[in-house]
């Protein structure tokens, strides 16, 4: 039974009746156990598995509880929770549902976005800019997430008054993004959301409890979703139960809408709640611990605590690094890193800013030290690996138009705007669907067909170029009859090579029309040509010096490694069967890829939830850690020191806190950080 292992805390926390359970969980106090534990204790207690909802705050979290679980109970039973972050659950259900959803990476409904705002002409007003298209996408965003009963121009006005003048214009590019998004059956992650929340006005579902994982970094949004779930059931009329575990000393997402009011004010919101503390801590030694208690002290105390060391060892303590100039820094860690006993895998280096990432990685690489970095770009949003994913997208769905251009327009001379047009003439000769206008088009394109194209007054030659171009150009190539007589390679701006270009495309999307499996469709596009010309465009781009010349060296270098990440991606695809739902996974779990092998480079909130035997936190100066900058944006010193709090309490034996007091390259001085005070390491 997983409760046999667990303390007295734990136990009492994991057999709580039925209700409304907070367990404060702080780090290190085994709150993954207590969890797997209340499973077990609920399904002990005759509650079926699909009646419990695991809510967690990465699938990986969600995978790794149900695994322990099955250990205990057999896979089948294990398999049958609904498990998964809001989103993953919420796609999930849908599905169920059958509700027709399209699921898009985040970047690219952004670019969509920018590129429906770029169409506006927006006059300034007094000395206030308006906000550029990108940043309004992200506020857009957390306008969803954070906002309670407000529509988006109060929440604008109130966020920051000096934008009133525009708040129409935000509101109708918000409006034609919602429709085109509506029009293609597009949804990100925000959608996932607003859909489920819609599904659960629509019917009941039959969950007896509802455990949440990370319940500090629960947002506005998320919480209506938890209240949708507690509805009490029509029709059977059971109670519904919740149980929350978090620790308001480890709430830093604040940026991404969670509000720590919700975890503080639980006990007020539901009247009949009982409150746990977990307080034995089994991660960290003394030292590192009290370190960290020092600090977060200093914030206000929402449910009083305290934790209660159980590694009494005391083999190290906590060292203050300090530095004459930042990449001194970066350079002596990487130093100290090659002389350390600890398995690479077990030393993280934790940053503040990814500015921070790069110097260190140079350092590490350039002494041979194999590291991996999680935190930044996403591994699925490389040029490389969006391409592959965007040719397997138009094998679910033909018509997914972002699909289509983004691989189109690496063709040479053919931009966005062509490969639009090709895109809305392929539609027209295949009646509606792209793959029949590239493979059976209709040569009597005077037949009538609806479409909903508004005329390009720019080209002034779209609307005819069907009947009017000539493909005189094409002939004597040796192309398939049918493809050569397609009216598409009549724009009068497609060249010679964007022709060819479209061919090895037709040719690709002909081939891998027969294939089913995601691993052999990797491998085949993968050995394709038209994938070959594409990474090179790539790695050209990577290479190519400010006096407009190739660094071959470089070039290379960039084609290994754009291999490689083709490599993980084919070795991810190993697990699934299905397309669809290899591609859903891949856009739902993208952001918990970590690659590779080595010490760990991670960003604070990367670094959540991990634990390592031996730690560096980085950058700990005035502007940097806490990031002054991000405080005058909304942030608080409050949160900074919970990100220092996560931050240290990664470490289970060996802690390195550094900071440097100059910038050669930006000519900056810096003062220590506020932290390092708080912590009594410096005066």
């Amino acid at each position: 039974m997983p409760l046999s292992n667990l303390n007295k805390e734990q136990l009492d926390s994991a057999i709580a009746p039925l209700g409304h359970n907070l367990i404060i969980a702080s780090a290190g106090t085994g709150k993954t156990s207590t969890i797997v534990g209340r499973i077990g204790y609920l399904l002990n207690k005759g509650v079926k598995p699909e009646q419990i909802l695991l809510l967690t705050f990465t699938n990986k979290a969600a995978s790794e509880m149900v695994s322990r679980v099955a250990k205990f109970f057999d896979e089948k039973t294990a398999k049958k929770i609904v498990s998964g972050t809001f989103h993953s659950v919420s796609y999930k259900l849908l599905k169920e549902y059958e509700k027709n959803i399209t699921l898009k990476q985040p970047s690219e409904l952004k670019t969509l976005f920018k590129s429906i705002y770029e169409k506006r002409v927006i006059v300034q007003y007094n000395d206030v800019k308006p906000y550029d298209g990108g940043y309004l996408y992200d506020i857009y965003s957390l306008y969803l997430n954070s906002s309670y009963n407000e529509t988006f121009e109060q929440w604008i006005l109130k966020k920051n008054n000096d934008h009133k003048d525009y708040t129409l214009i935000y509101e109708d590019v918000v409006d034609e993004f919602n429709k085109i998004k509506k029009e293609y059956g597009y949804v990100n992650f925000d959608d996932l959301l607003l859909e489920m929340l819609q599904l659960q006005k629509e019917n009941e579902f039959n969950f007896t409890e509802i455990l949440v994982d990370e319940y500090q970094d629960t947002n506005p949004l998320q919480g209506k979703i938890l209240d949708g779930f507690l509805k009490e059931n029509v029709k059977h009329k059971e109670p519904k139960s919740l149980f929350c575990v978090g620790d308001y000393d480890q709430s830093i997402y604040a940026f991404n809408g969670s509000d720590i009011g919700i975890i503080s004010s639980f006990d007020q919101r539901y009247p009949k709640a009982v409150v746990h503390t977990l307080t034995k801590n089994y991660r960290s030694l003394a030292p590192i611990l009290n370190l960290a208690n020092r600090v977060i002290e200093h914030n206000p105390r929402i449910y009083e605590k305290k934790l209660e060391v159980i590694r009494d060892q005391s083999t190290y303590i906590p060292k203050l690094l300090q530095f004459d100039e930042l990449y001194i820094q970066y350079e002596f860690i990487a130093k100290k890193i090659s002389q350390s006993i600890t398995n690479r895998n077990d030393i993280a280096i934790i940053y503040r800013n990814n500015s921070s990432a790069d110097g260190i990685e140079a350092n590490l690489r350039d002494m041979g030290i194999e590291c991996k970095r999680k935190g930044g770009h996403s591994f699925f949003d490389s040029k490389e690996i969006k391409a592959i994913l965007d040719l397997m997208v138009l094998l679910i769905n033909h018509n997914d138009m972002m699909a289509f251009i983004h691989i189109v327009e690496y063709g040479k001379n053919i931009g966005k705007a062509i490969a639009k047009d090709i895109f809305d003439a392929l539609l027209k000769v295949g009646h509606g669907d792209i793959f029949d206008g590239l493979f059976n088009p209709d040569y009597d394109i005077r037949k009538p067909y609806e479409s909903t194209k508004i005329t390009n007054v720019q080209l002034g030659l779209f609307d005819h170029f069907l009947e009017m171009g000539s493909t005189a150009k094409f002939v004597n190539l040796g192309w398939d009859e049918k493809f050569l007589n397609n009216s598409i390679l009549k724009h009068p701006k497609l060249t010679l090579e964007g022709g060819i270009f479209l061919y090895e495309l037709y040719k690709l999307i002909k081939e891998l029309k027969r294939i089913s499996n995601p691993t052999n469709i990797i491998k085949h596009i993968q050995a394709h040509k038209l994938y070959a010309d594409i990474l090179d465009t790539l790695c050209t781009r990577r290479a190519k010096q400010k006096d407009g010349t190739i660094n071959e060296n470089i070039k290379q270098t960039a084609l290994l490694k754009a291999k490689r990440k083709v490599e993980t991606l084919k070795q991810l695809s190993l697990r699934h069967t299905n397309l669809k739902n290899f591609i859903n996974s891949m856009i739902l779990g993208g952001g918990e890829l970590t690659q590779g092998g080595g010490v760990n480079l991670l960003s604070i909130h990367a670094s959540k939830g991990l634990e390592f035997t031996e730690v560096y936190v980085v950058d700990l100066m005035e502007g940097r850690f806490p990031n002054r900058t991000l405080m005058s944006k909304g942030g608080s010193l409050e949160e900074e020191r919970r990100l220092f709090y996560v931050a240290v309490t990664r470490a289970k034996d060996i802690l390195y806190l550094s900071y440097a007091s100059y910038d050669r390259i930006k000519k900056l001085d810096f003062v220590p950080s506020t932290f390092l005070k708080e912590a009594k390491l410096i005066q």
